[in-house]
């Protein structure tokens, strides 16, 4: 979210509803395609907007790029009348916001979604060892991996400062929102912080897997290494540090702070196996939003090799190839899980997954290309030329943010059920 909080927030308001009022008069032209099919296309798809609906997409695109910010107009200039004019308060509310969206929110959610499952886990397992004195050292870990977490994205951002000016505009670097001396500030913050509150609380060998961790999110965005460049390191890189490292991590250090050695449990090796090949999968889809960038720096990823479509027919099938085994895992280990729960929650989020991939994907984005060239060669007027590929490109774009986006609600639900398996 980003605070613009130079003007007065009624001005800001009273701005944007002039804007409304101006352009509400302007005729709302239909794109009429000028070949059969194109046409078809067109036609053939319920979840295209009508002409109306066209139109206002395109203005409210305009006005507001980004969807998180529309979500936070309000809440921006509440808090920009709040401040009131104290430079000092809206410099602090500025920055605030900037290292919010340079922890990036969705990764700490599933960072604390992923911790908090597998403690309860391990203490639904020994009940009888719960003790208070424990909270405080599962709240000083949680703040250690999101430490961790933070210093991982954020030693990205920056060095990806000019991939992001146009693949995630809205980060705060690459908006000029946070300068690269805070970053560093910041990421330096996070490791050092990391580093000594798991030292001082978790001993040695679990301090070396966090290490291990920031070594490994450092050597995949920090050149000349840099193994982002290459997708198979990349995707490695990513599942082993958000699947094996976080599930295994965590479980091993609850179970010696319960006092207990460590040993691996049914759910415990299911749960890490899952989350390992989910990782692989959000490592592969991660990249479909941003083709554009990658291919101007040169960054070689499945995506910009194999096509959006094809890669998300991939991690579809990979997910799927999950949720199967999680179904099969139940029916054949009756003692180890809970078929009820287990069987009905993993065929419901498949069936999810398959409906949403057939929703976002209707537009049919692997061909889009050739559809935006039928449209840029067959009108004959430059207006509606431009309207019908600048929309076509908007609603390819929302649909495969929108599948990156589900598929990390997938994530989240499955460790939300995971403590009740």
């Amino acid at each position: 979210m980003e605070l613009s909080l130079s003007p007065p927030c009624s001005l800001r308001i009273s701005a944007l509803n002039t804007h409304r009022n101006t352009t509400s008069h302007q005729p709302k032209i239909p794109i009429k395609p000028a070949s059969k099919s194109f046409d078809l296309f067109f036609k053939s798809s319920k979840f295209l907007p009508s002409s109306t609906e066209i139109y206002s997409l395109k203005r409210s695109s305009k006005l507001a790029p980004n969807r998180h910010y529309r979500r936070n107009t309000i809440w921006a200039c509440s808090q920009a009348g709040a401040a009131g004019s104290d430079p000092i308060l809206n410099k602090i509310s500025d920055f605030k916001d900037a290292c919010w969206r340079f922890l990036r929110p969705h990764t700490i959610r599933g960072t604390a979604l992923g911790s908090t499952a597998l403690v309860a886990r391990a203490l639904i397992e020994n009940r009888n060892l719960i003790k208070w004195s424990l909270v405080l050292k599962a709240f000083s870990g949680l703040f250690a991996l999101i430490c961790g977490n933070g210093y991982i994205v954020g030693i990205n951002q920056i060095y990806d400062i000019g991939i992001d000016k146009v693949n995630k505009p809205y980060l705060p670097i690459a908006a000029g929102d946070l300068s690269v001396q805070s970053a560093w500030l910041l990421v330096i913050f996070f490791a050092v912080a990391g580093v000594l509150i798991v030292g001082l609380n978790f001993g040695p060998f679990i301090t070396s897997l966090y290490c291990l961790g920031l070594f490994l999110g450092t050597i995949y965005s920090v050149p000349p290494l840099r193994f982002k460049r290459f997708p198979v390191v990349a995707f490695l890189i990513i599942a082993t540090v958000r699947g094996f490292l976080l599930n295994f991590g965590v479980y091993h250090a609850t179970r010696a702070a319960l006092g207990l050695p460590f040993e691996w449990s049914s759910p415990v090796a299911f749960i890490t196996t899952f989350v390992t090949l989910f990782a692989l999968v959000i490592a592969i889809t991660k990249d479909l939003p941003d083709v554009e960038g990658d291919r101007k720096y040169n960054i070689s990823t499945l995506a910009t090799k194999l096509g959006v479509r094809n890669i998300a027919f991939l991690g579809s099938g990979l997910l799927l190839v999950n949720y199967v085994g999680a179904v099969l895992s139940a029916v054949y280990m009756p003692q180890d899980f809970r078929r009820s729960l287990m069987i009905p929650a993993h065929t419901i989020l498949a069936l999810c997954l398959i409906f949403q991939r057939g929703y976002w994907f209707h537009l049919d984005v692997g061909v889009g290309t050739s559809k935006l060239h039928k449209v840029k060669i067959s009108q004959p007027n430059h207006a509606y030329r431009v309207n019908s590929v600048q929309l076509l490109e908007s609603l390819q774009l929302e649909a495969i943010s929108g599948f990156y986006r589900f598929i990390w609600n997938l994530f989240y639900a499955e460790y939300i059920i995971f403590p009740f398996i």
